[in-house]
């Protein structure tokens, strides 16, 4: 009878890769955002107050570079620069997801309009009298958020203005550092301590 060998499992785990994100960036949220004559006609069309923009971007500014004034005796410029580079990430970072839920609201009122608009429907015909339709509201909701994505984009512009302004070089979104490969470097990590014996 022979003997059945078995061959041990040399197959090497699979790696976990982490997904690669979009880094996100000012000029990520203004391609997203509604810029000033989309938010002006939102105001105009939906009675909405229109958004001091410039006052929006410059009070932020303001705001940030008093904030780093207070911290300067406390902080030395590296520490300044990781402070100031967080709290800028985050300004953006919410204007993106402000300006990514305007844009889902815009196609979600488009769609409800459409629907409303097919004469076979009878569902999204106007609401009683005195009330809105859903997709009247939809659309109200969308021109809302839309306006709140401006604003917020001006404040994201004036956090990294402020930015520069306090440190001299450009904001640019926190990417970590990428992992060290597992399989070279572990295997040339454990020649070198396999020398010591």
């Amino acid at each position: 009878m022979a003997s059945k060998s078995s061959t041990p499992n040399t197959a090497q785990p699979a790696r976990r890769t982490q997904p690669v994100r979009q880094a996100i960036t000012l000029e990520l949220v203004k391609a997203h955002a509604p810029h000033a004559a989309v938010a002006e006609n939102l105001a105009r069309i939906f009675g909405i107050s229109p958004v001091d923009y410039a006052a929006v971007r410059e009070g932020t500014e303001e705001h940030l570079v008093r904030s780093a004034n207070t911290l300067r005796d406390d902080l030395n410029d590296k520490a300044m620069a990781i402070h100031l580079q967080r709290i800028v990430g985050a300004f953006v970072s919410s204007a993106h997801g402000a300006a990514t839920f305007y844009g889902t609201k815009v196609t979600a009122a488009r769609d409800l309009t459409a629907k409303g608009a097919n004469d076979d429907r009878d569902e999204d015909r106007d609401g009683p009298s005195g009330f809105d339709s859903k997709a009247e509201r939809a659309r109200q909701f969308a021109a809302e958020m839309g306006l709140q994505a401006f604003a917020l984009m001006a404040a994201a512009e004036g956090a990294v203005h402020a930015y520069a302004h306090i440190t001299g070089d450009d904001w640019k979104p926190y990417e970590p550092p990428a992992a060290p490969g597992a399989g070279i470097s572990r295997q040339s990590a454990d020649a070198q301590l396999g020398a010591f014996g």
